[in-house]
């Protein structure tokens, strides 16, 4: 007994970095399993030109710093972008990708896997500021559960394991949320340059950053103002005005030193037209006129041209729709209740019910005692997912809003603690623990599948509720040519949607098979090719597949008539 409270003392030293060691190492050993996933060739193109040309190409919809960061290793290990600073040889990203991962010095494998460990310093993040926001506003206890919620979560490793802007985002918001509150709780200079650097770098990272930053920020300012409306000692205004203008001046500095220092000139001396250039400027009148004069005789940092190019590539990207699936329909624009579907089903069911359950506990007790860091968790949780729900059309996956993840594991650990320490009986108690003990064991029945972990709302198959980045990205193709040269299949009919580059695949000789196209002996599909053309692969409904490979990919045998 004597012992505990020197233990817990201690354990901020080394709790964090234990945790986020121990969450690496996990993901890190699911590396082996699966190849690349759709994403993974044009991200790692995307950083190396940037690195290797200082150009940033092939998607405009994204910042690029964790983008940079899935690149180093493979640029260290001697992998080049295609072409040269003034053009690529018309490559798309997925195109120059696989000429990276496949015809490079270094293997493929070598490559994907110094890609993929450019994404683990941002889980430790994650873990880290999860681990600090809770253990100085709440205490130990709550830490270690709320970490523990949170490592446990299939669908936070999955991500972390692959080269994406998912979990990278949610780490350096979550960064963000947490040195908001400390600007709140004192409003220095110093913490508002360091809000303003973590806001940076989350924005540098993904744009959907910058609403979620900033709805949070909204909210959580609204309830300083309302919790502290009565108190007689407030810092002023003016010192407030200062801090927040400071830390907007850093995020965007950020922002745009992320490009690196190439210079360019955002237009011509006859004044080519440039979208980036309108959008800051107008497209007429006197500051257009200003504007193209001045940038047509001053070079600027490449970021400058960017950041507004990203921001109109997902603005249109949005407004236009993705094809989305959703509980066995499709539809171009998404629906409102997608990601409320995703969450139901992709989350552990104790952390989902202990979470929600939480979230208001901690809304209540907040409101009750005026405390914002009490209220942050849930407030961070509802105007993210209002805002998602009600905003985007881009609707491909859960991945979108892991964001709501960390606020949710507050939430658990939060309840957790406090049931635990209402409910003495070992009834009560015990029923708490097998909670627990089904959270935390989830870990091992879901692995090395954390990307299409489903719970049990999911069903048998899942592939009728969700399909892109949840269940099938294009992961499985490596175990299906395993489980092929174990089958001795000598060919197979193929319906692959992925970004591998198929000839340089270990597979037998294989035969696309497009839809509508009947055919017989070994057939493999994976589930995005189904949602695609679920009408011209409709006649394997009647067929039953000898397997499923991994959780995306179904094996049939099929005699010829």
């Amino acid at each position: 007994m004597s012992q505990s409270p020197t233990i817990v003392a201690r354990a901020p030293r080394w709790a964090a970095p234990l945790l986020a060691l121990s969450a690496c190492l996990l993901v890190a050993s699911t590396w082996p399993v699966f190849g690349n996933v759709w994403d993974e060739p044009e991200h790692i193109a995307v950083g190396l030109a940037l690195i290797d040309h200082g150009a940033y190409r092939y998607d405009d919809q994204h910042p690029p710093l964790a983008r940079l960061a899935a690149a180093i290793g493979p640029h260290l290990a001697g992998a080049r972008a295609p072409g040269d600073a003034q053009q690529d040889g018309g490559m798309t990203g997925e195109e120059a990708g696989r000429q990276i991962l496949y015809h490079s010095r270094a293997s493929y494998d070598t490559l994907l896997t110094l890609a993929r460990l450019g994404m683990l310093p941002f889980l430790a993040v994650l873990i880290v500021a999860l681990w600090r926001w809770v253990w100085r506003y709440h205490d130990p206890s709550t830490a270690w559960l709320a970490s523990a919620f949170l490592l446990s979560t299939p669908v936070i490793l999955g991500h972390a394991g692959v080269v994406a802007l998912d979990v990278p985002v949610t780490a350096l918001c979550i960064l963000s949320f947490y040195c908001l509150l400390r600007w709140l709780e004192n409003p220095s200079l110093s913490r508002a340059a360091l809000l303003g650097l973590a806001a940076g770098l989350a924005i540098s990272t993904k744009l959907s950053a910058l609403p979620f930053i900033g709805v949070a920020g909204l909210a959580l300012l609204i309830a300083q103002l309302l919790c502290t409306a009565h108190a007689t000692a407030r810092p002023s205004l003016r010192r407030r005005l200062g801090g927040a203008a400071l830390a907007l001046l850093i995020a965007i500095l950020t922002v745009i030193a992320v490009y690196g220092p190439h210079l360019i000139y955002l237009t011509t001396p006859d004044f080519a037209p440039n979208r980036a250039l309108d959008l800051l400027v107008g497209s007429s009148g006197w500051l257009h006129d200003a504007g193209y004069r001045l940038a047509s005789r001053l070079p600027v940092p490449l970021g400058i041209q960017e950041v507004p190019l990203n921001i109109l590539g997902v603005e249109w990207h949005n407004s236009h729709g993705h094809h989305s699936f959703l509980l066995g329909q499709t539809d171009l624009m998404g629906w409102w209740y997608f990601y409320l579907v995703a969450l139901a089903v992709k989350t552990p069911v104790p952390l989902l019910l202990l979470g929600l359950t939480g979230l208001g506990l901690l809304a209540w007790r907040g409101w009750h005692e005026r405390s914002v860091p009490l209220l942050a968790a849930p407030l961070c949780f509802a105007v993210i997912l209002i805002f998602c729900c009600s905003y985007s059309h881009i609707n491909i996956g859960v991945r979108h809003v892991l964001v709501l993840y960390p606020p949710l594991a507050i939430g658990a650990a939060a309840v957790t603690a406090a049931l635990w320490a209402k409910w003495r009986g070992p009834a009560a108690r015990g029923a708490l623990a097998a909670l627990l003990l089904w959270q935390f064991s989830t870990v091992v029945f879901a692995y090395p599948d954390y990307l299409a972990y489903f719970n049990a709302f999911g069903g048998d198959h899942p592939e009728r509720i969700l399909v892109d980045s949840d269940l099938d990205w294009g992961q499985d193709l490596r175990r299906l040519s395993l489980e092929l040269a174990r089958r001795h299949v000598p060919s197979v009919s193929l319906a692959y949607m992925g970004t591998a580059d198929l000839t340089r695949e270990h597979l037998p000789p294989y035969t696309p098979l497009a839809p509508g196209q009947r055919a017989s002996g070994w057939i493999a599909i994976d589930m995005l090719s189904m949602k695609e053309e679920p009408d011209g692969y409709a006649w394997l409904a009647s067929q039953t597949p000898v397997t499923r490979i991994g959780k995306s990919i179904d094996l049939y045998y099929i005699a010829a008539r």
